[in-house]
């Protein structure tokens, strides 16, 4: 390994490495409270992700199946299986699609859209509290610094 960064050319300094910790150290105190957070609601890290992806990718509009695989870096049949945990939940529910009666969308319930506000609430303000510290991290990283 050469210590330069990837395409640019320019060596990496002592201070870009202890940048690049702690930029990963607040990343990962993140995904620590959003997990904490999301099992005191009762669910798993993926699944408030899943109801994350459902109601962030189209608002109303119901996802399809596949679409929400793909929102979440998981195969198809694994998506399925997450919605099948989410529906004995009572958070989301399937219905055909009106185009393609084949095609499975994914819709929340009223009950998953009460506790994903309630979540996203406290992930907002988490990100507030975080935001200056990241911005102070990430403004180092400019193209040309």
């Amino acid at each position: 390994m050469t210590g330069k960064g990837a395409g640019n050319g320019r060596p990496l300094a002592e201070a870009d490495y202890r940048r690049l910790a702690e930029f990963r150290y607040v990343l990962r105190r993140f995904l620590i409270f959003s997990e904490a957070a999301a099992e005191a609601a009762g669910l798993t890290a993926q699944q408030h992700q899943a109801l994350l992806a459902i109601k962030g990718f189209a608002g109303a509009a119901p996802i399809a199946t596949g679409a929400l695989a793909e929102r979440l870096g998981i195969r198809h049949h694994s998506a399925v299986g997450l919605i099948d945990r989410l529906a004995a939940k009572a958070l989301v529910r399937r219905q055909s699609g009106a185009a393609d009666r084949r095609q499975v969308l994914i819709a929340l319930t009223p009950r998953a859209e009460a506790l994903l506000a309630e979540l996203s609430a406290a992930h907002r303000d988490e990100l507030e509290r975080l935001a200056p510290l990241l911005q102070s991290l990430l403004g180092h990283f400019k193209p040309g610094k």
